[in-house]
């Protein structure tokens, strides 16, 4: 097992600075799922202007997520190629989420249709400018190979606390003793998050270490005269991340985990509701909410912890593996443990289930890491901001395919989230897909692993010959 020399140890304080930006990261999606209902709920918007509400910012979103990671690779700063961005992305999205919320139920649907648009657009812009190079950042944080796991360990840690709060939020917009309606609501938590999470994503730029590029000689000049150069580097890089056997292992295992799993992520909801209580949203209470926050808590206390320690012992990929098989069991539980009557039952799974994508995340970005010593292996540059857009580029796919296949099942089944009888066997089939389809992504998952080679052993090898590289390129005294 690979020692971890104290001057690749990330300092605790880094750690908890780089897992603030993921709460704030986190925060932003998680209360977007929460706010967006009222659009519909609140604010009367029919559904082809909802979903286009949902596609069009996403779609800028995916386009400008690699050309960012191009630019910040190819950036001179005295503060590093990460921090400028990072800084101006948390004051943009901070403020825009604030803006693009205060609607109101007095504006015609068309006015807050187009506010709204715009107000996202300027989010998702401002998201991407953060994002990209804040991702980009763990991944140059340390060279270790367990100390990567260990410092995604912390920003997940920290990052799921997102999904423990803002459950509740569901019982916040819908008290009227606290707001007079569901709206006034989202205008009132909206400030409070925007400016929490530009806080929280600031951190990052403000106390992690990053070294000055402003001297770096084998960068791009991203002047608009050095454009043609830069565009055909930029497909150079794209293609260069993907020709990389090691990275398509870990995109494909990425979105097919996500994906199954976001795509009856919804369905916890209306199974709830519609099979343990029958339809009535208000015997239901906030059971969902419990849901949603014990997943959370399991992930930060049982999950995380156990991960941490079992790819020190069996590495990265086993780990992965063996996680993925320990999420089958949660899956296949919850068959069983779905009970009308007796909500507290679909807690057990739990434990079981939340390996799944706390696995995922906490694993997959620590490998991506050293995939990209391999590519400055390959090609003697370091390109942290391309592969960490590339990956969550296939994260957003995931959203978007898991979209498609939940309005796929639920017509296929018959179920209506708005009839309060559903026709028979509607709840089974959301039942049966609620467990089959994220096992079925889970198996995949280990199938695309299965043979990933970027082992503690060779990641070591890697690191030594760049090792020997860098010294052999200082010039002599």
């Amino acid at each position: 097992m690979q020692e971890t020399a104290q001057h690749n140890r990330v300092p605790l304080i880094e750690k908890i600075a780089y897992g603030a930006g993921m709460l704030g990261n986190q925060m932003f999606p998680a209360a977007l799922g929460v706010f967006m209902v009222v659009l519909v709920q609140g604010l009367g918007f029919p559904p082809l202007l909802w979903g286009l509400l949902f596609f069009l910012p996403r779609l800028l979103d995916a386009v400008l997520d690699p050309i960012m990671g191009f630019i910040t690779d190819n950036t001179r700063s005295r503060w590093g190629r990460r921090k400028p961005y990072i800084m101006i992305g948390a004051v943009i999205t901070g403020l825009s989420y604030i803006v693009m919320w205060q609607l109101y139920e007095t504006n015609s649907l068309s006015f807050n249709f187009t506010y709204f648009l715009i107000g996202s657009l300027v989010f998702y812009v401002g998201l991407t400018i953060f994002a990209t190079p804040y991702i980009a950042m763990g991944y140059e944080m340390s060279d270790n190979f367990h100390e990567r796991t260990r410092l995604m360990a912390v920003a997940q840690w920290i990052g799921q606390w997102a999904w423990v709060i803002v459950p509740w939020f569901w019982p916040l917009l819908y008290n009227p003793e606290l707001f007079e309606s569901p709206a006034e609501g989202v205008r009132t938590l909206a400030i409070w998050i925007g400016l929490a999470c530009m806080v929280l994503t600031a951190i990052p730029a403000l106390i992690v270490k990053s070294p000055s590029s402003e001297n770096a000689e084998d960068l791009e000049d991203l002047s608009l005269k050095n454009l043609g150069r830069n565009q055909k580097s930029f497909l150079t890089g794209f293609g260069a991340a993907f020709s990389l056997k090691p990275f398509r292992k870990l995109c494909a295992a990425t979105l097919l985990v996500f994906s199954s799993f976001q795509t009856v992520g919804a369905f916890t909801f209306f199974i709830v509701v519609h099979y343990l209580f029958a339809g009535d949203a208000a015997a239901a209470g906030n059971w969902p909410a419990w849901f949603g926050t014990v997943s959370a808590l399991a992930t930060c206390f049982l999950v995380i912890p156990v991960i941490t320690f079992m790819s020190v012992h069996l590495g990265k990929k086993n780990t992965f593996i063996l996680t993925q098989a320990i999420s089958l069991i949660g899956y296949a539980m919850f068959w069983w443990f779905f009970q009308p009557g007796n909500p507290l039952l679909m807690l057990a799974p739990i434990p079981f289930f939340s390996f799944g994508i706390g696995g995922l995340f906490t694993l997959m970005m620590s490998m991506t890491a050293d995939v990209c010593d391999l590519d400055e292996m390959n090609t003697g540059l370091r390109r942290e901001g391309t592969f960490g857009a590339i990956y969550w580029l296939m994260v957003k796919f995931g959203v978007a395919i898991a979209g498609g296949l939940s309005g796929l099942i639920m017509a296929w089944t018959g179920f209506s989230p708005s009839a309060s009888v559903q026709v028979e066997g509607a709840m089974d089939g959301m039942r049966i897909a609620y467990s089959i389809v994220p096992i079925i992504g889970a198996l995949l998952a280990i199938w695309f692993m299965r043979d990933y080679d970027v082992t503690e052993e060779r990641a070591t090898e890697i690191r030594d010959t760049l090792e020997k590289r860098r010294l052999e390129a200082v010039p002599a005294e």
